[in-house]
């Protein structure tokens, strides 16, 4: 791959962690329950901690795919280094899923017998299969890397 579009993609991933990061600032404060809060009670409320527990796999996720352009860059994509950057990254998918699907349960059972969580379940849903899905794709390019490597070293 050429050089500047693995700058562009590691520029889209710093934006892409950015935006999220925001996003996870920004949200609780705006939340419906949060009018009457200060802001010690917004950040200490119980769910936005576990919001912010499940963000590290996500955000070390997004570390871990910027650090495997870098190694692209580098030509060095065929290592054991980058293999095992597909692995950690894998786990951490699975991770961030676990823990979406934690929360979802946690929503459906305990929620206000007034609010309705379809929307909020269909966000974990839709989360998880796209977790999902890129948990597959990552295994599927860990072998990948992996064949080359092999090949690479019977060459040489």
């Amino acid at each position: 791959m050429k050089k500047p579009a693995l700058f562009f993609l590691q520029f889209f991933i710093l934006l892409f962690g950015f935006v999220i990061l925001t996003a996870l600032i920004r949200l609780p404060l705006t939340e419906g329950r949060a009018v009457n809060l200060d802001l010690v009670q917004i950040y200490t409320d119980p769910f936005i901690l576990y919001v912010y527990t499940a963000s590290i796999p996500f955000f070390v996720a997004l570390f871990l795919a910027f650090h495997l352009l870098g190694y692209s860059r580098k030509s060095s994509l065929f290592s054991l280094a980058a293999v095992e950057a597909i692995k950690r990254i894998r786990y951490c998918i699975i991770v961030f899923s676990l823990f979406t699907f934690l929360a979802g349960i946690f929503i459906l059972v305990f929620h206000d017998k007034e609010d309705d969580p379809a929307g909020f379940i269909s966000l974990c849903i839709f989360t998880i299969l796209l977790s999902t899905l890129v948990a597959i794709t990552a295994s599927v390019f860990e072998k990948k890397v992996k064949k080359g490597i092999d090949l690479k070293s019977k060459t040489t």
